[in-house]
């Protein structure tokens, strides 16, 4: 993939926002297309992601330029006040609740690359949260369907992904988690919320909306 498919939402000599496509990883990788790789030659020498989007999820994420910018960001992320991470996400089912937040314990294997829901604390867990709120339903090819609006509290591996499909609410196109893999994933880093190291309060949306899990839906996400 060339580096002009990767747009540019927003960029200073620290910070860096980009629209990421499917099908491109957060880190350098040998074996696969990295946003890191493909935006290298023309955005300076250090680029670090911030927030790190699977390999299948595409929308906004954020990279810091400088050593500096990235320390800033580490410790913004825990701000839940000012930086806020808005997913959407198609899933399957109706949920049991218009709105809710969702609390686990998720231990991950790095193994097998998967993460799980587990009854107890033990070395290697940690806690998970999210806020969702239904946008729409929808019925698709004979079962029912949710549109979701999710804020993450927390940043675990495939959070989002295993938190719902234990819930048997599966997002569509993940296959890994149980999802109707015929799909594409039917997850999208939708908004992203957070001041710039000059104090200065950003808010950039993705532009994309060539998902086909999102066509079930009357609202385009």
């Amino acid at each position: 993939m060339e580096q002009t498919e990767i747009r540019v939402l927003y960029e200073d000599k620290d910070t860096l926002v980009i629209d990421k496509p499917r099908g491109f990883l957060s880190e350098v990788s040998d074996t696969a297309p990295s946003v890191i790789t493909a935006l290298a030659a023309g955005h300076g020498d250090f680029l670090t992601p911030i927030t790190r989007l699977d390999r299948e999820v595409a929308g906004v994420m954020l990279l810091a330029k400088s050593r500096k910018a990235a320390a800033y960001f580490s410790e913004q992320l825990a701000d839940r006040e000012h930086f806020i991470k808005e997913y959407r996400a198609a899933v399957t089912g109706i949920m049991e609740k218009p709105r809710d937040t969702l609390e686990d314990l998720l231990f991950k294997d790095s193994a097998k690359n998967k993460s799980y829901v587990v009854k107890r604390m033990r070395r290697g867990v940690k806690k998970a949260s999210l806020s969702y709120t239904v946008l729409a339903t929808a019925e698709g090819e004979g079962e029912p369907l949710s549109l979701l609006s999710i804020v993450l509290h927390t940043g675990r591996t495939h959070q989002i992904r295993v938190q719902l499909s234990s819930r048997r609410h599966p997002i569509l196109g993940d296959g890994r988690y149980g999802g109707n893999a015929r799909y594409p994933m039917g997850l999208l880093s939708y908004r992203l919320s957070f001041r710039l190291p000059n104090g200065k309060a950003l808010t950039l949306t993705t532009e994309q909306d060539d998902c086909p899990p999102f066509d079930f839906f009357t609202q385009t996400p």
